[in-house]
């Protein structure tokens, strides 16, 4: 059974549509990138998958035991977010709260989940440091081992080399595909169709208020969506 099932969503805000009948599937340790052009309603997706937003009609069905609560997220950042005030142990940590229910605290497993996850994404060195001290490509590291705090099954990814230098957003990737070989479903959104089509498994191409393609990444780069986007000059060789 897939881990998450979209069944005929439309979407929108305000009463408006912006995308109508967007049906795909998500199976345990897929790596799907969503992308497609600015406004298309990638982001009204991700919230809605998020249950942050209801569908104007549709059904959004979860399987293989996934909880809403096992859902692990990384946001795109704003700059209020980058100035965070807190260590990096602490924003990491934050990362389990759901698991802490009515408890003002966290217990010794979860404070051990936060440096395992710190450790795993080579930021321990990091973990008294404040968190608005550390470059762009850091503080994505913490928001992943953060995410990763809530969830060993799936992460919800908004844009994560958004802002980020080549360098950087190079190393996200690459981080991300490690913990997909892991056996961590990813959802990305990606404003990089090039490093989609090189680690994803999957592609949602959506277009205006409908989904162009959706399948294996290999035969999206066998698509007309595909050759349509690059000969518009979407994606490079």
């Amino acid at each position: 059974m897939p881990q998450l099932s979209c069944l005929n969503l439309f979407l929108g805000y305000d009463g408006i549509t912006v995308v109508s009948g967007l049906s795909f599937e998500v199976n345990a340790g897929d790596y799907l990138c969503i992308v497609g052009e600015n406004g298309s309603g990638k982001s009204t997706l991700m919230k809605t998958l998020l249950k942050l937003k209801a569908p104007m009609s549709g059904q959004i069905v979860t399987g293989d035991g996934l909880e809403h609560d096992e859902i692990g997220y990384l946001p795109q950042q704003t700059v209020i977010q980058k100035d965070f005030p807190a260590s990096v142990r602490e924003v990491v940590r934050s990362g389990c709260l759901n698991r802490c229910g009515l408890r003002p605290f966290y217990n010794k497993a979860e404070k051990q989940i936060a440096e395992d996850n710190m450790e795993k994404l080579g930021i321990a060195d990091l973990a008294k440091r404040c968190y608005r001290e550390l470059s762009g490509g850091q503080q994505q590291r913490v928001l992943l081992a953060r995410a990763l705090c809530a969830t060993r099954k799936i992460l919800l990814l908004d844009e994560p080399s958004a802002g980020l230098d080549p360098i950087a957003s190079a190393d996200m990737y690459a981080l991300t595909a490690k913990l997909n070989s892991e056996k961590i479903t990813v959802i990305m959104i990606s404003h990089d169709i090039a490093a989609s089509v090189k680690y994803a498994s999957r592609i949602l191409h959506i277009g205006e208020r409908s989904a162009l393609f959706f399948g294996t990444t290999a035969d999206y780069l066998k698509s007309e969506t595909w050759r349509i986007y690059r000969s518009a000059g979407g994606a490079q060789a």
